[in-house]
Protein backbone atom coordinates (compact mmCIF):
# COMPACT_ATOMS: atom_id res chain seq x y z
CA UNK A 1 0.00 0.00 0.00
CA UNK A 2 1.27 3.51 -1.16
CA UNK A 3 0.69 5.32 1.69
CA UNK A 4 0.45 8.77 -0.66
CA UNK A 5 -1.48 11.29 1.40
CA UNK A 6 -4.36 13.02 -0.80
CA UNK A 7 -6.69 15.96 0.54
CA UNK A 8 -9.66 16.13 -1.08
CA UNK A 9 -12.01 19.36 -1.36
CA UNK A 10 -15.56 18.91 -0.75
CA UNK A 11 -18.14 16.28 0.44
CA UNK A 12 -21.19 16.06 -1.59
CA UNK A 13 -20.91 13.62 -4.44
CA UNK A 14 -17.54 13.54 -6.11
CA UNK A 15 -15.24 14.31 -3.36
CA UNK A 16 -16.29 11.10 -1.14
CA UNK A 17 -16.66 8.95 -4.69
CA UNK A 18 -12.93 10.08 -5.54
CA UNK A 19 -11.87 9.08 -1.21
CA UNK A 20 -13.57 5.83 -1.73
CA UNK A 21 -11.32 4.91 -4.84
CA UNK A 22 -8.24 6.32 -3.28
CA UNK A 23 -8.22 5.09 0.10
CA UNK A 24 -8.72 1.12 -2.08
CA UNK A 25 -5.47 2.36 -4.32
CA UNK A 26 -4.27 2.57 -0.99
CA UNK A 27 -3.79 6.48 -0.19
CA UNK A 28 -4.45 7.93 3.27
CA UNK A 29 -7.39 10.41 2.46
CA UNK A 30 -8.28 13.41 4.12
CA UNK A 31 -11.64 15.24 2.69
CA UNK A 32 -12.09 18.91 3.69
CA UNK A 33 -15.59 20.16 3.84
CA UNK A 34 -16.78 23.67 4.62
CA UNK A 35 -20.55 23.23 5.23
CA UNK A 36 -20.57 21.96 9.49
CA UNK A 37 -22.23 18.98 7.67
CA UNK A 38 -23.30 16.74 4.68
CA UNK A 39 -25.92 19.08 2.86
CA UNK A 40 -29.44 17.27 3.19
CA UNK A 41 -32.09 17.45 -0.15
CA UNK A 42 -31.42 19.05 -3.19
CA UNK A 43 -32.04 18.09 -6.77
CA UNK A 44 -32.57 14.57 -7.93
CA UNK A 45 -29.54 13.17 -9.88
CA UNK A 46 -29.40 10.50 -12.22
CA UNK A 47 -26.72 7.23 -12.70
CA UNK A 48 -26.82 5.94 -16.29
CA UNK A 49 -24.85 3.70 -18.57
CA UNK A 50 -21.19 3.15 -17.18
CA UNK A 51 -22.02 5.15 -14.07
CA UNK A 52 -23.84 2.67 -13.14
CA UNK A 53 -20.98 -0.05 -13.50
CA UNK A 54 -18.80 2.20 -11.39
CA UNK A 55 -21.62 2.26 -8.64
CA UNK A 56 -21.42 -1.85 -8.91
CA UNK A 57 -17.89 -2.07 -8.46
CA UNK A 58 -17.95 0.26 -5.44
CA UNK A 59 -20.04 -2.65 -4.29
CA UNK A 60 -23.12 -0.15 -3.54
CA UNK A 61 -25.35 -0.73 -5.77
CA UNK A 62 -28.14 -2.28 -3.21
CA UNK A 63 -27.47 0.91 -0.98
CA UNK A 64 -28.11 3.15 -3.90
CA UNK A 65 -31.29 1.76 -5.05
CA UNK A 66 -32.75 1.53 -1.75
CA UNK A 67 -31.95 5.03 -1.43
CA UNK A 68 -33.79 6.11 -4.62
CA UNK A 69 -36.59 8.34 -5.04
CA UNK A 70 -38.92 5.64 -6.60
CA UNK A 71 -40.08 7.78 -8.93
CA UNK A 72 -42.44 5.65 -11.83
CA UNK A 73 -41.53 8.39 -14.80
CA UNK A 74 -42.58 11.45 -15.71
CA UNK A 75 -46.01 13.70 -17.26
CA UNK A 76 -45.78 16.98 -19.06
CA UNK A 77 -48.69 18.83 -18.09
CA UNK A 78 -50.93 21.47 -19.14
CA UNK A 79 -51.78 24.59 -17.01
CA UNK A 80 -55.07 22.49 -16.20
CA UNK A 81 -53.31 19.32 -15.31
CA UNK A 82 -54.49 17.42 -18.46
CA UNK A 83 -51.42 15.02 -19.36
CA UNK A 84 -49.41 15.72 -22.44
CA UNK A 85 -46.20 13.44 -22.68
CA UNK A 86 -45.91 10.67 -20.91
CA UNK A 87 -42.09 9.37 -20.06
CA UNK A 88 -41.31 5.92 -18.14
CA UNK A 89 -38.25 5.10 -15.99
CA UNK A 90 -38.01 1.90 -17.80
CA UNK A 91 -37.18 3.85 -21.22
CA UNK A 92 -34.29 3.03 -22.74
CA UNK A 93 -33.14 0.31 -20.56
CA UNK A 94 -33.18 2.51 -17.85
CA UNK A 95 -30.74 5.46 -19.29
CA UNK A 96 -34.11 7.50 -20.63
CA UNK A 97 -35.52 10.67 -19.66
CA UNK A 98 -36.56 9.11 -16.18
CA UNK A 99 -33.08 7.09 -15.01
CA UNK A 100 -33.18 4.30 -13.45
CA UNK A 101 -31.18 5.36 -10.49
CA UNK A 102 -32.22 8.44 -9.72
CA UNK A 103 -31.67 9.78 -6.06
CA UNK A 104 -31.79 12.91 -3.42
CA UNK A 105 -27.93 14.63 -4.21
CA UNK A 106 -28.19 14.91 -0.51
CA UNK A 107 -29.32 11.06 -0.15
CA UNK A 108 -26.30 9.81 -2.25
CA UNK A 109 -23.99 12.05 -0.68
CA UNK A 110 -24.57 9.89 3.02
CA UNK A 111 -24.76 6.66 1.06
CA UNK A 112 -21.24 7.57 0.11
CA UNK A 113 -20.16 9.62 3.49
CA UNK A 114 -21.45 5.89 5.79
CA UNK A 115 -19.69 4.18 2.73
CA UNK A 116 -16.17 6.04 3.76
CA UNK A 117 -16.22 7.82 6.99
CA UNK A 118 -14.38 4.83 8.83
CA UNK A 119 -11.54 4.88 6.49
CA UNK A 120 -11.20 8.28 6.15
CA UNK A 121 -10.75 11.09 7.76
CA UNK A 122 -13.48 14.11 7.39
CA UNK A 123 -13.04 17.83 8.32
CA UNK A 124 -15.90 19.79 8.25
CA UNK A 125 -16.53 23.42 8.92
CA UNK A 126 -13.30 24.18 7.33
CA UNK A 127 -11.65 24.94 4.28
CA UNK A 128 -8.31 25.11 2.02
CA UNK A 129 -7.08 28.89 2.94
CA UNK A 130 -4.30 28.54 1.34
CA UNK A 131 -1.73 26.14 -0.15
CA UNK A 132 1.62 25.94 -1.47
CA UNK A 133 3.26 23.39 -3.65
CA UNK A 134 6.80 22.35 -5.05
CA UNK A 135 7.87 19.21 -6.72
CA UNK A 136 7.61 16.73 -3.54
CA UNK A 137 4.16 17.94 -2.03
CA UNK A 138 1.48 20.73 -0.98
CA UNK A 139 1.61 22.62 2.26
CA UNK A 140 -1.52 23.78 3.22
CA UNK A 141 -3.48 26.00 5.55
CA UNK A 142 -6.89 25.24 6.57
CA UNK A 143 -8.99 28.40 7.66
CA UNK A 144 -9.41 26.99 11.11
CA UNK A 145 -5.86 27.99 11.23
CA UNK A 146 -3.98 23.91 11.09
CA UNK A 147 -1.18 23.57 8.71
CA UNK A 148 -0.42 20.13 6.95
CA UNK A 149 1.78 18.59 3.74
CA UNK A 150 0.07 16.21 1.51
CA UNK A 151 1.39 14.68 -1.81
CA UNK A 152 -1.94 15.39 -3.54
CA UNK A 153 -4.41 17.73 -3.47
CA UNK A 154 -7.42 17.38 -5.31
CA UNK A 155 -10.41 20.02 -5.54
CA UNK A 156 -14.12 18.07 -5.86
CA UNK A 157 -15.93 21.36 -4.43
CA UNK A 158 -18.14 21.95 -7.25
CA UNK A 159 -19.41 24.40 -9.72
CA UNK A 160 -18.39 27.21 -7.32
CA UNK A 161 -14.71 25.99 -6.76
CA UNK A 162 -12.84 27.88 -4.41
CA UNK A 163 -9.53 25.68 -5.12
CA UNK A 164 -9.93 26.28 -8.78
CA UNK A 165 -10.30 29.92 -8.09
CA UNK A 166 -6.64 29.96 -6.19
CA UNK A 167 -4.76 27.16 -8.38
CA UNK A 168 -6.11 28.06 -11.70
CA UNK A 169 -7.80 31.95 -11.68
CA UNK A 170 -11.41 33.69 -11.60
CA UNK A 171 -14.40 31.62 -11.47
CA UNK A 172 -15.34 34.04 -15.32
CA UNK A 173 -12.35 32.16 -16.61
CA UNK A 174 -14.03 28.94 -16.98
CA UNK A 175 -17.26 28.82 -15.46
CA UNK A 176 -19.86 29.73 -18.70
CA UNK A 177 -23.91 30.57 -18.22
CA UNK A 178 -26.29 28.69 -20.02
CA UNK A 179 -29.21 31.46 -19.86
CA UNK A 180 -30.97 29.58 -17.82
CA UNK A 181 -31.70 29.10 -13.95
CA UNK A 182 -32.46 26.47 -11.71
CA UNK A 183 -34.29 26.56 -8.39
CA UNK A 184 -34.94 23.50 -6.21
CA UNK A 185 -36.53 23.11 -2.54
CA UNK A 186 -39.15 20.08 -0.44
CA UNK A 187 -42.29 20.86 0.42
CA UNK A 188 -45.35 19.79 1.73
CA UNK A 189 -46.93 16.69 -0.54
CA UNK A 190 -50.14 18.49 -0.71
CA UNK A 191 -50.62 18.00 -4.45
CA UNK A 192 -51.53 14.37 -4.90
CA UNK A 193 -48.42 13.22 -5.88
CA UNK A 194 -47.40 9.86 -6.14
CA UNK A 195 -44.68 7.83 -7.90
CA UNK A 196 -44.96 10.39 -11.06
CA UNK A 197 -43.02 13.87 -11.65
CA UNK A 198 -45.32 16.86 -13.23
CA UNK A 199 -43.78 19.22 -15.17
CA UNK A 200 -45.60 22.45 -16.71
CA UNK A 201 -43.76 24.47 -19.25
CA UNK A 202 -44.68 27.53 -21.18
CA UNK A 203 -42.84 30.48 -22.75
CA UNK A 204 -39.47 29.15 -21.64
CA UNK A 205 -40.20 28.41 -17.94
CA UNK A 206 -41.17 25.63 -16.19
CA UNK A 207 -42.43 24.34 -13.30
CA UNK A 208 -42.75 20.33 -11.39
CA UNK A 209 -43.02 18.34 -8.46
CA UNK A 210 -41.08 15.28 -8.08
CA UNK A 211 -41.65 12.62 -5.58
CA UNK A 212 -39.02 11.47 -2.63
CA UNK A 213 -38.76 8.87 -0.63
CA UNK A 214 -40.53 11.11 2.00
CA UNK A 215 -44.14 10.09 1.43
CA UNK A 216 -45.39 13.51 3.18
CA UNK A 217 -42.77 15.74 0.97
CA UNK A 218 -42.14 16.59 -2.48
CA UNK A 219 -39.71 18.51 -3.97
CA UNK A 220 -40.69 21.43 -6.08
CA UNK A 221 -38.27 22.68 -9.29
CA UNK A 222 -38.55 25.89 -11.33
CA UNK A 223 -36.61 27.13 -14.12
CA UNK A 224 -36.43 30.37 -16.47
CA UNK A 225 -34.35 31.94 -18.15
CA UNK A 226 -32.26 34.43 -17.40
CA UNK A 227 -29.13 36.12 -19.94
CA UNK A 228 -27.02 37.16 -16.96
CA UNK A 229 -26.50 36.12 -13.47
CA UNK A 230 -25.56 38.16 -10.69
CA UNK A 231 -27.06 36.87 -7.87
CA UNK A 232 -24.16 35.93 -4.87
CA UNK A 233 -25.11 31.96 -4.57
CA UNK A 234 -24.65 32.17 -0.76
CA UNK A 235 -27.36 35.04 -0.43
CA UNK A 236 -30.42 33.02 -0.34
CA UNK A 237 -32.99 35.86 0.34
CA UNK A 238 -31.90 37.20 -2.96
CA UNK A 239 -32.46 34.36 -4.70
CA UNK A 240 -36.44 34.01 -3.21
CA UNK A 241 -37.05 37.03 -4.24
CA UNK A 242 -35.44 36.68 -7.99
CA UNK A 243 -37.16 33.32 -7.89
CA UNK A 244 -41.01 35.36 -6.92
CA UNK A 245 -40.36 38.04 -9.45
CA UNK A 246 -39.23 35.55 -12.23
CA UNK A 247 -41.78 33.18 -12.11
CA UNK A 248 -44.72 35.67 -10.58
CA UNK A 249 -47.84 35.13 -12.89
CA UNK A 250 -47.13 31.36 -14.15
CA UNK A 251 -49.92 29.24 -14.09
CA UNK A 252 -50.59 25.43 -12.99
CA UNK A 253 -49.89 24.50 -9.36
CA UNK A 254 -47.06 27.94 -9.41
CA UNK A 255 -48.46 29.77 -6.81
CA UNK A 256 -49.56 26.93 -4.30
CA UNK A 257 -46.06 25.89 -4.55
CA UNK A 258 -44.46 29.00 -4.16
CA UNK A 259 -46.48 29.57 -0.97
CA UNK A 260 -43.93 27.20 0.80
CA UNK A 261 -40.90 28.91 -0.25
CA UNK A 262 -40.08 30.52 3.22
CA UNK A 263 -40.56 27.26 5.21
CA UNK A 264 -37.95 24.77 2.81
CA UNK A 265 -35.24 23.79 4.78
CA UNK A 266 -33.36 22.86 1.63
CA UNK A 267 -33.91 25.87 -0.62
CA UNK A 268 -30.95 26.05 -3.60
CA UNK A 269 -30.86 28.39 -7.25
CA UNK A 270 -28.02 28.74 -9.05
CA UNK A 271 -27.52 29.30 -12.45
CA UNK A 272 -27.37 26.66 -15.72
CA UNK A 273 -23.75 26.70 -15.99
CA UNK A 274 -20.95 24.27 -17.10
CA UNK A 275 -16.61 24.69 -16.61
CA UNK A 276 -14.71 24.51 -19.62
CA UNK A 277 -10.66 24.20 -18.89
CA UNK A 278 -7.68 23.18 -21.15
CA UNK A 279 -6.59 21.17 -18.21
CA UNK A 280 -7.55 19.82 -15.06
CA UNK A 281 -3.88 19.76 -13.03
CA UNK A 282 -1.68 21.96 -12.20
CA UNK A 283 1.49 20.12 -10.59
CA UNK A 284 0.11 18.18 -7.75
CA UNK A 285 -3.11 19.78 -7.78
CA UNK A 286 -6.37 18.24 -9.45
CA UNK A 287 -9.50 18.92 -9.98
CA UNK A 288 -12.69 16.43 -10.44
CA UNK A 289 -16.15 16.96 -10.98
CA UNK A 290 -18.18 20.68 -11.58
CA UNK A 291 -15.15 21.80 -10.68
CA UNK A 292 -13.30 20.40 -13.46
CA UNK A 293 -16.02 19.84 -15.91
CA UNK A 294 -19.30 20.77 -15.14
CA UNK A 295 -21.59 19.75 -17.73
CA UNK A 296 -24.83 21.42 -15.88
CA UNK A 297 -28.06 19.81 -14.73
CA UNK A 298 -29.98 20.13 -17.60
CA UNK A 299 -26.76 17.67 -19.17
CA UNK A 300 -28.73 15.05 -16.51
CA UNK A 301 -24.83 13.52 -16.14
CA UNK A 302 -23.30 15.25 -13.21
CA UNK A 303 -22.90 12.97 -11.26
CA UNK A 304 -21.80 10.19 -13.78
CA UNK A 305 -19.48 12.49 -14.46
CA UNK A 306 -18.19 12.46 -10.91
CA UNK A 307 -18.73 8.63 -10.34
CA UNK A 308 -16.59 7.83 -13.69
CA UNK A 309 -14.14 10.73 -13.03
CA UNK A 310 -13.49 9.39 -9.68
CA UNK A 311 -12.65 5.34 -10.31
CA UNK A 312 -10.60 7.18 -13.61
CA UNK A 313 -8.62 9.38 -11.25
CA UNK A 314 -7.61 6.87 -8.53
CA UNK A 315 -7.03 4.07 -11.01
CA UNK A 316 -4.78 6.12 -13.55
CA UNK A 317 -2.48 7.88 -10.06
CA UNK A 318 -2.38 4.04 -8.62
CA UNK A 319 -0.94 3.17 -12.13
CA UNK A 320 1.34 5.43 -12.24
CA UNK A 321 2.39 4.92 -8.72
CA UNK A 322 0.86 8.16 -7.98
CA UNK A 323 3.13 10.63 -10.16
CA UNK A 324 1.14 13.41 -10.42
CA UNK A 325 1.82 14.30 -13.77
CA UNK A 326 1.31 11.35 -15.81
CA UNK A 327 -1.83 9.86 -13.30
CA UNK A 328 -3.31 13.48 -13.87
CA UNK A 329 -2.70 13.28 -17.70
CA UNK A 330 -4.43 9.89 -18.28
CA UNK A 331 -7.17 10.71 -16.21
CA UNK A 332 -8.09 13.55 -18.65
CA UNK A 333 -6.67 11.90 -21.85
CA UNK A 334 -9.53 9.18 -20.64
CA UNK A 335 -12.15 11.86 -19.45
CA UNK A 336 -12.33 14.22 -21.88
CA UNK A 337 -14.15 12.56 -24.64
CA UNK A 338 -16.50 11.59 -22.60
CA UNK A 339 -17.03 15.39 -20.60
CA UNK A 340 -17.20 17.00 -23.98
CA UNK A 341 -20.31 14.23 -25.04
CA UNK A 342 -21.94 15.45 -21.88
CA UNK A 343 -21.34 18.75 -22.30
CA UNK A 344 -22.80 19.20 -25.37
CA UNK A 345 -26.43 17.24 -24.56
CA UNK A 346 -26.60 19.80 -21.52
CA UNK A 347 -26.24 22.80 -24.07
CA UNK A 348 -28.56 21.19 -26.40
CA UNK A 349 -31.16 20.90 -23.43
CA UNK A 350 -30.94 24.25 -22.02
CA UNK A 351 -31.93 25.73 -26.09
CA UNK A 352 -34.64 23.16 -26.56
CA UNK A 353 -36.24 24.39 -22.67
CA UNK A 354 -35.47 27.88 -23.16
CA UNK A 355 -34.42 28.86 -26.54
CA UNK A 356 -31.07 29.86 -24.75
CA UNK A 357 -27.77 29.78 -26.85
CA UNK A 358 -26.93 29.57 -30.37
CA UNK A 359 -29.22 27.92 -32.53
CA UNK A 360 -28.48 23.66 -32.73
CA UNK A 361 -27.09 22.73 -35.34
CA UNK A 362 -28.02 18.49 -35.11
CA UNK A 363 -31.39 17.27 -35.75
CA UNK A 364 -32.59 15.42 -32.59
CA UNK A 365 -34.27 12.64 -34.99
CA UNK A 366 -30.82 11.93 -36.58
CA UNK A 367 -28.04 8.97 -35.99
CA UNK A 368 -25.85 12.05 -35.26
CA UNK A 369 -27.75 12.34 -31.99
CA UNK A 370 -28.31 9.12 -31.28
CA UNK A 371 -24.80 8.41 -31.56
CA UNK A 372 -23.99 11.59 -29.30
CA UNK A 373 -26.47 10.52 -26.58
CA UNK A 374 -24.40 6.85 -26.73
CA UNK A 375 -20.79 8.72 -26.02
CA UNK A 376 -22.22 10.45 -23.20
CA UNK A 377 -24.19 7.53 -21.49
CA UNK A 378 -21.28 4.96 -22.35
CA UNK A 379 -18.41 6.45 -24.28
CA UNK A 380 -15.35 5.63 -21.50
CA UNK A 381 -13.72 2.64 -20.81
CA UNK A 382 -13.21 1.62 -17.31
CA UNK A 383 -9.91 -0.06 -16.73
CA UNK A 384 -9.69 -3.04 -14.65
CA UNK A 385 -6.62 -2.06 -13.56
CA UNK A 386 -4.39 -5.52 -12.99
CA UNK A 387 -1.78 -5.16 -10.93
CA UNK A 388 -2.58 -1.80 -9.03
CA UNK A 389 -3.80 -2.03 -5.23
CA UNK A 390 -7.15 -2.61 -4.73
CA UNK A 391 -8.37 -3.64 -1.18
CA UNK A 392 -11.50 -4.62 -2.55
CA UNK A 393 -12.82 -4.21 1.41
CA UNK A 394 -16.10 -1.93 2.24
CA UNK A 395 -14.65 0.73 4.57
CA UNK A 396 -18.37 1.80 6.34
CA UNK A 397 -21.01 0.37 8.89
CA UNK A 398 -22.41 -1.38 6.33
CA UNK A 399 -18.74 -3.96 5.44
Amino acid sequence: MSGTRVLVAGASIAGPALAHWLRRRGAEVTVVERAPELRPGGQAVDARGIAKEVIRRMGLDAEVRAACTDTAGAHTVDADGNVLETYSAEDNGGDGYIAEIEILRGDLSQVLYDDTRDGVEYIFGDRIAELTQDADGVDVTFAGGDQRRFDLVIGADGLHSALRATVFGPHEQFVRHLGLVLAFYSVPNKFDLDRWLLDYQESGRSAGLRPIQDAIRAMAMFSFPSADFDVDYRDVEAQKRLLRERMDGFGWLTSDILAHLDDAPDFYLDQVAQVVMDRWSSGRVGLLGDAAFSASPMSGAGTGLALVGAYLLAGELAAADWDPEVGFAAYEQRMRSFVEANQEIGRLHVHSVAGAGAEPSIDFESQEFADLIERAINGVELPDYAGVPDSGTRVGPGA
